[in-house]
């Protein structure tokens, strides 16, 4: 629809509308087919290779399908086989095999070469690669000797050849034959360089070597040793050690811009680039090496300097920096089809650097511009070809080249004919005068064609009328238009369009009319050629019209086969004929019937010549030749002329030809034919009508002859050869060369094949390329061409052979003395001289008596033999023979290696200790043989080396040795011999020293294990022997390692500080159940001594950590389920597995949890059975070994199996009325599955019904009303439940009697409601009765219940509490009353809460790890789900949850950092929420601060410039010490200088002042805290002497200034402390008098009267606190009055990091009369830096008159005395208090206290019990109590009795305050108990309260005195009982 309303517009819009509707989707170019070539490696341009071993390269060039591939030099010439030199495999790989110097061959071997590919679409060249072969050089590399100064850099370079420098690179560096790794100060750079970084003095003992590799022979070397000169710094300006030069980099890769200066002080370097400082960029990093530039740009091209600088000048080194980026070439268009006569154009684009060239290519060969093809563009980078023709067609490519760099790119141009052929045309039509129209003619061709218009056979010519447009799409699609906008009658007629290019013309016509009377134009006469066809057009204009006819003759046409008439009135002849076609043709249009319009025309036809066709006999030299062109017919006048090859033949003399022309024929004459007159002759005839020719060819033949003859030849081997030979004759002859072996007379010719080395040559001659030994011999020239007889010539090929080595040794050794023969073999045309060289000398051997030369000649060889007599150490190197003679010369090369025994080495003493020394040494030349062993000899000085001692047979990869077995303090004479396979060295320079102290001889004595726990075992010993300890034994080393399977055999290593001739020390965290072995051993200042033997001990066996594997339950009847499991992993059961316990509990409807069951078996499968039925179990299994209950599995969930249902629960039935009954009943009480309904049975007795009525009620309802029963008759009712099971048991019988008036009754039942609180609670109370009871609600059978906000009671009786609470819990009564009766019915309401919080300890701690104990709270009326521990750093809020099992009473806090304070919490959840949040618990995990050694010395060693710190003096705390700083500063300086230290073993502090003192701080951290170590240490003078300490200068008055300056702050802060001393004190004391309120007087006669009394018996308290134990006990009298029924205790306390491994905790809050609760053993403390614990426990004990019981509150306040008075004071405290909790009527319960509460001070309190080891097992005495009465205002003192050995006060309600004082144990205290009774204050006026007898043991008697005496302090502790 577009399109046909494109013809109706008339604009040159419609153009190209109309040509977008036809061409939219033309495409830009095609594709040349499936056949393409491709490069497999274009980037490869460069190939070198070892002439030992050859090269295979493969073309990297290919196509498809399969190409042709050739390789070429790039000369061009083919490249041609040479056997066992060169060859080229069928697959296009090129091979050139290993070669002998002598078959060197540079046109061979050190080429430029390339490959072609070639198919049907082309032949495309790959770049020229450089092939060079590289032979085996003589060579060696050096290092010179390098200078530096202390602290400097030091830089030695490898020097290589430059001869093999491209080849030869630094693989690595030694020293003193040890190689060199990279790190520390040691760097080796990428351009083979050794930086040795803040130089040292022991630098300079050293050699350096390096060794390097060739890349292609795979040869290394080891260069000569350099020394490096160390001097002592001195001021200098810098110096450029090393630098860089100007270079070229490709872009992307990295360089080293190298930049090392030296001098002092150490110049700092800066760089620049173009002048400017360094952008910031993270791919420049600079480093020692100087300055590293990463994935390098273009734009970091420029200038670079480094610039040196220090206080005494500058130095600049720059350079220019090339970044070039690789060349990458695109051809375009690619792959282009198009047809001859177009033109193209091809743009090469090159990215990359620039300085490029650009270079041509069609088919490999190079392009030169012709009238055709053109190159343009200022890089040649356009290439135009014009008027293309087929020949163009082919691979076109284009190289762009930058120093030796190139890329390319093709393009594959397929070039067809492109004659033009229409594609899209217009068709007839009919139009109106004034109405426009638009032909379109679309042409397409190649070239592109061009189109012209004709209208009626006329010229369109654009005017006003025509509007004609023609253009050529990018496809060549020729599109022309003609847009006729107006068009009147004489525009209509037949239109036609014409395309036309160089290749051809095509045509497309059409009518077009226009509407108006018809007429005919006037036409034009026609002339016609005979045998062609002619169209003659009636031009007819106008329309419509009926016909067009044509006459000739007046016959209408057609009258016969040639002749057809068109429908639009063109008249066709075929094949015309002058007779027949001939004449006038009229034109008869019929416009109107019986009218017609008539026009004619005249055709006039021509006839065309005829040859006769003839042939021209072959002819030969000097004969006559006549040839005659006849013309058979054609109209007059006929022109006839000759050509030869194409050219006009002019007769006469010069061509030897004569020419005699007639009217219709024309002879050729040749008098004497020669040569020259071969050729193709045309004769031509031509007339008005056409142009005819004939043409054939003159053969002239001419037998062979020789032109040049072959002569005998001398070619010479490897080099390229021609054998002349020359013939002529015609046709051209052809020659066959023939080859035959032998130097004698021929016996046969073969034809030799050509191959690429050898060819024959355009003039006959046969060129061999390479010429082989073989190739010698006879040689045949025969040529032939068909004329006469063959031709042939023969000659004799001699190969003058070159001389060559044949044979010689690469490489051989002589022993030095004794005489070394080198033999060489040459072969050759004789003479061959044969020359020898030494290096780079020619060997003159009658000047050099050592030297002598032999020749000797075996057939055609030359053996010379040189003798060295004697050989010597220098002639270690490369030997030479050159053989010559007159065709060429060849080498070989021997390196000769002269051996002899190595020199002795260097011998240097590295260490001396007290039973062995460490030698180190340097072999400076090894004999040229290696090494084998090293021999040490050593005696005492005063011996003779007849009484030496030897090390014998020292590997030779050692450099250094340890001398063992000496005499500590005693003088040794040492030397030293190396070996190798030819012998032993001289003895080295003789060392004398002398050996220092030594370690311990003996190991530790009687060794006991004793194991503890699970994971700990203690080790006690005795020091070594005193004769055996060579020392004060400072500490011990304790190794232990498991020895079970899978364990590594190492040992763990921990020390401690000797105490005393015995010791012990507890080994923790160790593997459960396992086997350990331990050793120990003694170490003094000397060192370590031996060890003790192993010895063996097993842990305790601990409970498994894994639950059993595979736990399955399966419900096998409605009471029955089967469990089995698979054992725990072998690793996991820590001990003997003794059996397995399954648990298991019902879950209830109502989330309660049943009672916990279990069962014990050893098998792995138990029968649960009795189980309810239908009820949901929760199911875990356990192993268990002789310590106890492992881990348990997961929960299991499994129910069992529906059954028969058990009875109703109750059941009621009442009267409702004189006819009807109404019962009620309970759900079973184990219903046994669901219920699905009820069965309600109705009897009355004596009825004479045999069976009862049955009735059905739903499950969902528990009442039925019975009807139509009888009035006054008693009924019998009971029910039973239904399951799918079936009907389960009935329910017990009730009577009733249908009755008018009904007293009260309540058909609800009553029993037990639990609900969770703050839920709403509905207890029923249905009742009946006539008249309609009354209902009433009471709790505890005393409280009338009244509806209000909390409370409602409904009109059917039910009670409705909101919002219970655990008060709310508790006994309703209902009760129904009308005038007849009543009923009750009680409900027992139990309200669940959340559960109480639980009691959390701390059980053990371990570096890493806190055990928590726990003992839950009340359950809350629900059984526990679950705990959540919370725990966190102390300084710190963020805490973190742990979700622990309900079935826990523990959990082990992992992963924890050493040394830290940690706060945690616990609270328990049961199906109402989670309870209350238990105290905040402190716990601290071992470890402690570093602290330093004071037995270590600080200081290892002091220079001038330097000192070195011995940092493993460091202890770390048991927590691995993360940082270590230090701090240092010149004496009377202000500036610090700090370093952080990365190693924990040594550091140096350098570039210190000479004769200087110095102040140092170290500080060492782990994440326990740091510790602080202070001293002061001076340099040594420059020649090594010390100097005196520093005397002040300053005046007295300066000394008072700087102590008032000091002592100014110090005074007020003493002050400031003080102030607030007094001011607490005073706080305290105001305390203290509201509690005593009494004289002292009054106090010791209350303690006095109470320790008359006789103590009772009762609970007890203990409380064990790290360090002290305390026991607390309530004795009462036989008449105590107090209910032992409600006397609640509390629990035992424990500190984790002091009482380890001590198994769960003992609840004893629920403790009853008579029952004896279990006491926890006191098990020894480990040592720990700081710990803390706090807990507030609560004692409850309620007198008969009290509800509420009183509390009694363990306060704790620490004194610590030391020599000199109170040296410190800090105040902790215990509390134990009482806290009721209204809410759920609980005695027990845990609280929180503040910070600044006593809780913080008791923490403090343990921190000083654990750092004073002398109070591990400490007695504590009573020394005084003061009690106060609040009524009467009394206080008394009590001390402690030793005769009794318990005093008991009972005061529950009273606060007091006991002191007690605590003393160190006896040695022979230790394992005996450590209780000490603690009294109970008591009130004096009143007489049911008994006294408490004090006691302490005898042994703490004076014990304040005792440790004042022994300065090693005391402590005192307060205890308040509130």
């Amino acid at each position: 629809t577009l399109c046909a309303r494109c013809l109706l517009w008339g604009s040159a819009f419609s153009v190209w509308v109309f040509t977008f509707c036809l061409f939219s989707s033309a495409v830009h170019s095609e594709d040349v087919g499936s056949t393409r070539l491709y490069f497999v490696n274009a980037s490869l341009q460069r190939v070198t290779y070892s002439s030992s071993v050859g090269v295979s390269l493969p073309c990297p060039a290919g196509g498809t399908p399969s190409a042709i591939l050739r390789w070429y030099l790039a000369t061009g010439d083919d490249i041609y086989d040479v056997p066992h030199i060169r060859h080229v495999h069928t697959n296009g790989t090129l091979q050139l095999y290993p070669f002998s110097p002598s078959a060197y061959n540079s046109y061979i071997h050190d080429n430029d070469y390339f490959c072609t590919a070639e198919n049907q679409a082309g032949k495309i060249r790959s770049p020229n690669i450089r092939i060079k072969a590289v032979f085996r050089e003589p060579y060696a590399v050096r290092v010179a000797d390098q200078r530096s100064m202390r602290g400097n850099v030091a830089v030695f370079k490898c020097l290589i050849p430059a001869v093999v420098q491209e080849y030869v690179s630094v693989v690595s560096w030694e020293r003193d034959t040890v190689s060199i790794v990279p790190g520390n100060r040691f760097s080796l750079t990428s351009f083979g360089a050794l930086y040795i970084s803040d130089v040292q003095k022991e630098d300079a003992l050293s050699t350096y070597r390096c060794i390097t590799k060739h890349k292609y022979s795979g040869e290394t070397r080891q260069s000569n040793g350099a020394r490096l000169s160390v001097m002592d710094p001195s001021e200098s300006s810098p110096v450029i050690l090393d630098s860089f030069q100007a270079g070229e980099v490709y872009a992307g890769q990295s360089i080293d811009l190298p930049c090392i200066a030296g001098g002092y002080p150490s110049p700092t370097v800066r760089w620049l680039k173009d002048g400017r400082p360094l952008p910031s960029d993270a791919r420049w990093t600079r480093r020692l090496t100087g300055l590293t530039i990463s994935d390098l740009r273009q734009e970091d091209s420029g200038s670079y300097a480094c610039e040196v600088t220090n206080s005494f000048g500058s130095k600049e080194v720059s350079g220019q920096l090339h970044i070039i980026d690789p060349l990458r070439v695109t051809l375009s268009p690619k792959n282009l089809k198009t047809g001859i006569s177009s033109t193209l154009f091809f743009t090469c684009s090159v990215e990359g650097s620039p300085e490029y060239a650009i270079t041509w290519y069609r088919n490999t060969e190079p392009i030169i511009p012709d009238q055709h093809i053109s190159i343009q563009g200022q890089h040649n980078d356009t290439l135009q070809i014009t008027a293309a023709q087929k020949f163009h067609s082919g691979a076109y490519q284009c190289f762009a080249s930058r120093k030796g760099h190139t890329a390319q790119d093709f393009s594959i141009i397929l070039l067809e004919d492109g004659t033009p052929r229409i594609v899209s045309s217009f068709s007839e039509r009919v139009v109106n005068p004034g109405e426009p129209f638009s032909l379109m003619c679309a042409a397409k061709g190649a070239p592109p064609p061009s189109i012209t218009w004709t209208l009626d056979d006329e010229p369109v010519v654009r005017d006003s009328t025509y509007k004609t447009s023609q253009y050529t799409l990018s496809d060549g699609l020729t599109v022309s238009h003609v847009n006729v906008s107006s068009p009147l009658i004489r525009d209509g007629g037949v239109y036609r369009c014409v395309a036309r290019n160089s290749a051809g013309s095509a045509e497309y016509q059409a009518r077009i009319n226009v509407r108006g009377p018809p007429q005919i134009r006037p036409m034009r006469d026609i002339t016609a050629v005979a045998g062609r066809n002619t169209y003659i057009t009636c031009r007819v204009i106008g329309y419509p019209y009926y016909s067009i006819k044509w006459l000739k003759d007046g016959m209408q046409l057609p009258d016969n086969h040639r002749q057809v008439v068109f429908e639009n009135g063109t008249l066709r002849l075929t094949d015309v004929q002058k007779g027949a076609d001939e004449g006038t043709y009229l034109c008869s249009v019929l416009i109107q019937p019986q009218v017609s319009i008539n026009q004619t025309v005249h055709v006039t036809v021509k006839v065309p010549p005829l040859i006769q066709p003839f042939d021209i006999p072959s002819t030969s030299v000097g004969k006559l030749m006549y040839i005659a062109c006849v013309v058979s017919s054609g109209d007059m006048p006929i022109r006839i002329t000759w050509h030869k090859d194409g050219q006009l033949i002019v007769p006469g003399s010069a061509s030897g030809v004569a020419i005699e022309t007639k009217e219709f024929m024309s002879s050729l004459q040749i008098s004497k034919v020669t040569l020259k007159h071969n050729g193709n002759y045309t004769c031509i005839a031509s007339n008005a009508a056409a142009t005819v020719s004939w043409e054939r060819q003159l053969i002239v033949t001419v037998p062979p002859r020789f032109v040049v003859q072959p002569n005998n030849q001398d070619c010479i081997y490897g080099k390229a050869g021609v054998l002349n030979c020359s013939v002529e004759g015609y046709p051209p002859p052809k020659v066959m060369w023939k080859h035959a072996k032998g130097v004698g007379n021929p016996q046969q010719y073969h034809p030799i094949p050509l191959t690429g080395r050898i060819q024959i040559m355009s003039n006959g001659s046969l060129l061999i390329r390479h010429v082989l030994e073989d190739d010698r011999g006879y040689y045949l020239c025969q040529a032939s061409n068909g004329v006469g007889s063959d031709i042939s010539k023969s000659m004799i090929l001699t190969v003058k052979i070159p001389a060559m080595i044949t044979s010689h040794p690469n490489t051989t050794m002589a022993r030095k003395g004794q005489t070394k023969e080198l033999n060489c073999t040459a072969r050759g045309e004789q003479p061959i001289i044969i020359r020898w060289e030494r290096g780079d000398t020619v060997i003159d051997a009658e000047r050099n008596p050592r030297y002598s030369i032999t020749i000797n000649k075996k057939g055609d060889e030359v053996i010379s033999t040189l003798k060295l007599n004697p050989a010597e150490r220098g002639d270690s190197v490369f030997f030479s023979c050159h053989a010559i003679n007159s065709y060429g010369e060849g080498r070989g090369l021997i390196q000769l290696t002269v051996q002899e025994p190595p020199d002795p080495p260097e011998l240097e003493v590295r260490e001396v200790k007290d039973r062995s020394m460490n030698l180190r040494w340097i072999q400076r030349f090894d004999g040229n043989s290696i090494i084998t062993s090293y021999d040490i000899e050593y005696k005492n000085k005063s011996d003779s080396w007849d009484h030496m001692y030897t090390t014998r047979n020292i590997s030779p990869t050692n450099n250094q040795a340890n001398i063992v077995e000496l005499h500590p303090a005693c003088v040794y004479s040492i030397r030293m011999f190396s070996y190798n396979k030819i012998g032993r060295s001289l003895p080295s320079k003789e060392l004398t020293i002398s050996t220092e102290e030594a370690p311990p001889d003996g190991p530790p004595m009687d060794v006991i294990l004793q194991p503890m726990t699970s994971q700990s075992i203690r080790v006690t010993w005795r020091a070594p022997k005193k004769e055996l300890q060579n020392g004060v034994i400072r500490g011990y080393q304790i190794g232990y390692r498991e020895n079970g399977p899978g364990s590594n055999g190492q040992y763990s290593i921990v020390e401690m500080k000797a105490t005393g001739d015995s010791e012990v020390y507890t080994l923790d965290n160790l593997k459960k159940f396992a086997q350990y072995g331990v050793v120990v051993q003694a170490f003094n200042r000397a060192g370590t001594g031996p060890s003790s033997t192993e010895i063996n001990a097993t842990t305790l066996e601990d409970v498994p950590s894994e639950p059993p594997q595979n736990v399955r339950a399966i419900s096998v009847t409605s009471d029955e389920a089967v469990i089995t499991w698979a054992e725990p992993p072998r690793m996991t059961l820590h001990g003997v597995l003794k059996g397995y316990r399954v648990v298991f509990w019902s879950l209830f409807p109502d989330g309660e949890w049943g009672e916990m069951q279990n069962i014990t078996t050893t098998r792995e499968q138990v029968e649960l059975r009795g189980l309810d039925k239908f009820t949901n179990y929760s199911v875990q299994a356990l192993a268990y070994t002789q310590a106890g209950d492992g881990v348990r599995s997961n929960v299991l969930y499994i129910q069992t199996r529906e059954d028969l249902p058990g009875p109703p629960a109750g059941i009621k039935a009442v009267p409702s009325s004189p006819s009807s009954v109404v019962v009620s009943w309970l759900p079973p009480l184990k219903p046994n599955g669901v219920i699905r309904k009820y069965t309600i049975y109705c009897s009355s007795p004596g009825s004479g019904q045999p069976a009862p009525s049955e009735y059905e009620a739903n499950p969902e309802m528990l009442f039925y009303r019975i009807t139509h029963l009888s009035r006054g008759k008693q009924y019998h009712i009971w029910a039973a439940a239904v399951t799918t099971a079936g009907r389960g048991n009935i329910s017990s019988k009730v009577t009733v009697e249908p009755a008018g008036k009904v007293p009260a009754k309540i058909l609800s039942f009553g029993g037990t409601v639990t609900t969770p609180w703050m839920k709403e609670v509905r207890l029923p109370c249905s009742s009946v009765g006539e008249p309609a009871p009354t209902i009433k609600w009471t709790k505890d059978s005393s409280f009338l219940l009244f509806a209000d906000s909390q409370r409602q009671i409904l009109s059917n009786g039910t009670l409705v509490l909101r919002s219970v609470k655990a008060e709310d819990s508790g006994y309703y009564t209902c009760t129904a009353t009308n005038t007849l009766g009543f009923d009750t019915i009680i409900v027992n309401l139990v309200v669940q809460v959340p559960p109480d919080q639980p009691r959390l300890t701390v059980s053990t701690t371990s570096t890493s790890s806190i055990t928590l104990a726990w003992i839950p709270g009340d359950n809350g009326g629900s059984s526990i789900r679950g705990f959540v521990l919370q725990y966190s750093v102390d300084n710190t809020e963020e805490w973190r949850d742990v979700f622990i099992s309900s079935s826990e009473r523990s959990f082990r806090l992992d992963n924890l950092r050493c040394g830290t304070w940690y706060k945690v919490k616990l609270a328990a959840k049961n199906s109402v929420g989670s309870g209350r949040i238990s105290e905040i618990i402190e716990a601290k995990t071992h470890g402690r601060e570093p602290v330093f050694n004071k037995d270590q010395p600080l200081l290892t060693h002091i220079n001038s410039t330097h000192a070195g710190l011995n940092l493993q003096g460091w202890t770390s705390g048991g927590c691995p010490i993360t940082d270590l700083m230090l701090d240092f500063r010149p004496k009377g300086t202000w500036a610090w200088q700090s370093l952080k230290a990365n190693s924990t073993n040594q550091l140096f502090l350098s570039e210190l002042r000479e004769a200087t003192w110095y102040e140092l701080k170290m500080k060492a951290c782990n994440s326990a805290g740091c510790g602080n170590q202070t001293s002061q240490f001076a340099t040594t003078d420059y020649d090594g002497s010390t100097i005196p300490p520093i005397k002040s200068a300053r005046g007295e008055g300066d000394d008072v200034k700087k102590l008032f300056s000091i002592g100014s702050p110090v005074i007020l802060v003493t002050l400031g402390v003080a102030l607030l001393f007094i001011i607490r004190k005073k706080r305290k004391e105001k305390r203290l008098k509201r509690l005593r309120g009494e004289t002292d007087e009054n106090k010791s006669y209350f303690i006095r009267s109470l320790l008359k009394q006789s103590p009772p018996q009762g609970p007890r308290l203990h409380i064990d606190i790290p360090r002290v134990q305390l026991l607390i006990e309530d004795k009462e009298g036989i008449n105590q009055s107090v209910n032992p029924q409600n006397f609640c205790t509390g629990v035992s306390l424990h500190h984790q990091a002091l009482i380890q491994n001590s198994g769960p905790l003992i609840d004893m809050s629920d403790i009853r009369p008579g029952t004896n609760p279990v006491s926890r053993k006191s098990i020894k403390s480990a040592h720990s830096s700081r710990n803390r614990y706090s807990s507030q426990w609560t004692l409850s004990r309620p007198s008969q008159s009290q509800s509420t019981a009183s509390a009694r509150t363990l306060t704790s306040d620490w004194r610590t005395m030391g020599s000199h008075g109170i040296t410190a004071t800090e105040s902790d405290s215990y509390s134990a208090s009482l806290s009721q909790d209204t809410d759920k009527g609980r005695n027990s319960m845990v609280s929180t206290e503040s910070a600044s509460s006593t809780y913080e001070e008791l923490a403090r309190a343990y921190e000083h019990a654990k750092l004073e080891e002398h109070l591990q097992h400490a007695k504590f005495t009573i020394t005084e109590c003061f009690i106060s009465d609040s009524s009467s205002d009394q206080m008394t003192t009590g001390t402690n009795d030793p005769a009794d050995s318990m005093t008991s006060l009972s005061t529950p309600s009273e606060p007091g305050i006991c002191r007690f004082t605590a003393s160190p144990p006896k040695p022979q205290d230790y394992d005996r108990g450590k209780n000490v009774a603690v009294p109970i204050p008591h009130r004096a006026n009143k007489s049911k309260y008994r006294g408490i007898t004090l006691t302490m043991p005898k042994s703490s008697s004076s014990a304040l005195g005792r440790l004042q005496k022994q300065s090693v302090g005391a402590y005192s502790k307060s205890y308040t009982l509130v």
